[in-house]
């Protein structure tokens, strides 16, 4: 228990000054700040404004998922995580000290992805970081990280705290598909762009289709129109339309920085989605994967399962859904209510870990066959089944939360597994060598 405490407040030590560091070289350096939160896609939506504004300004953007208040400080200050090595924390503050007195050179814009797992967390980076944009990608109504809050509404009211932390002269961008931010936003000064597949959006998604080559799905293509101009946009070895929204907050956040729509159709052609976000990979035995194993939600299993339902296939949809972790209270009737969703999209069911048990009972309760499902408590289990049960013209689609590590049954049915380090999350040498 001491050393606990002890670890804590190291950690709590090493944030403090990390912050402090972070403040003095925001104030020295006075960089544009497009801060990015929601319950879903948070990352897709930072990678694709940075691909778009790469090419027209100094930018910089947080590495992987740093969203915390952790997370925050090393992207303002262009640090690694060190993870559990004292002496690469030591080195991390002196580094931090370094660039936040002396630098010179400094990014003109960041991009920075703020999430938030406990009440405070977003108070608290607020009150150092101001943001001039600020995107707001989705509030689902059974968000991630909801374990530590009283309700949901409690999690939304922490997002907000970045819009009202907005300048003065900021601007919004949001989700203007999700019906709950369209009315929060309303009731905000600020100028606001919204973006989706809604009619009334700045910045509209339309005409959506999966491409295909030889019957297998390549990615997807749509129309992008702002007032009266359109352009074609199209997204190599991913899926889902959710996809394409973070291209459209892409293209507002970038009009707001003077790009043209068809500079910005350009710029999203070297756009790839980051590993884990419904990535489109070759499988074992003449196999489709679709890969969604950086995280899962209800809302982001919900929408996985529609895209397998409609993507072309030859042979069976299968879904691994794996347990969805944080959810508190609201665990056993979310892992049931994507199971009775599953049981009507997927030919084959396989489930990971104990809480997706309830997955599997509610998917044969509403009509899957037993001979259809199959529970499994880890990883091993679940590759020995599908490396043995895969066959030709199969699509599967595999989503857990982090702490489930599906993305070893990735590396197990690559049809390259020594593309693994390019293709999959959590390939560094810490995630490598954690249980």
């Amino acid at each position: 228990m001491q050393l606990g405490n002890m670890k804590s407040a190291l950690k709590s030590l090493i944030v403090r000054i990390l912050i402090f560091e972070a403040k003095v070289l925001l104030r020295r350096k006075r960089p544009k700040i497009i801060a990015i939160t929601g319950s879903v896609g948070k990352t897709s939506t930072k990678d694709a404004i940075y691909a778009v504004l790469k090419k027209e300004v100094y930018i910089r953007k947080s590495q992987k998922s740093f969203n915390s208040e952790l997370g925050v400080p090393l992207s303002v200050l262009g640090l690694n995580n060190a993870w559990s090595n004292p002496f690469l924390w030591l080195k991390n503050i002196i580094d931090g000290a370094i660039i936040a007195f002396f630098s010179r050179e400094y990014p003109d814009v960041l991009v920075l992805e703020v999430g938030v797992d406990r009440p405070g967390d977003m108070c608290g980076i607020t009150q150092w970081i101001l943001p001039d944009v600020v995107v707001l990608t989705r509030l689902p109504d059974v968000p991630v990280h909801v374990e530590y809050f009283a309700s949901p509404q409690e999690v939304i009211e922490e997002k907000m705290e970045l819009v009202h932390a907005l300048k003065d002269d900021g601007l919004l961008v949001y989700n203007n598909d999700d019906a709950m931010i369209r009315e929060l936003v309303t009731k905000l000064p600020h100028q606001s762009f919204g973006y989706g597949t809604n009619k009334q959006s700045h910045f509209i998604v339309s005409e959506t289709e999966i491409v295909c080559d030889n019957g297998k799905p390549t990615g997807m293509r749509a129309l992008l129109t702002h007032v009266d101009q359109s352009v074609p946009i199209q997204l190599h070895g991913v899926l889902g339309t959710h996809q394409l929204y973070t291209c459209a907050a892409a293209a507002a956040v970038a009009q707001h920085f003077g790009m043209t729509l068809q500079d910005i159709a350009r710029a999203l052609e070297t756009y790839t989605p980051p590993p884990g976000r419904m990535r489109l990979l070759e499988g074992i035995h003449d196999t489709v994967i679709i890969d969604d194993t950086y995280n899962s939600s209800p809302a982001a299993a919900e929408k996985a399962l529609e895209v397998l339902q409609n993507v072309p296939c030859a042979g069976r949809r299968v879904a691994v859904l794996g347990d969805m972790l944080e959810l508190g209270q609201y665990s056993v009737r979310e892992h049931e209510r994507i199971g009775e969703i599953a049981a009507q999209k997927v030919q084959m069911l396989v489930t990971l870990g104990v809480r997706s048990q309830k997955t599997a009972e509610a998917a044969i309760a509403h009509g899957m066959s037993e001979k259809q499902v199959l529970q499994c408590e880890n990883t091993s289990q679940v590759i020995e089944f599908l490396t043995k049960q895969v066959r030709a013209g199969d699509t599967v689609l595999i989503k857990a939360s982090q702490g489930m590590r599906a993305e070893r049954v990735v590396k197990a049915l690559l049809k390259d597994p020594a593309a693994d380090s390019q293709l999959l999350v959590r390939q560094s040498h810490t995630w490598l060598h954690k249980k």
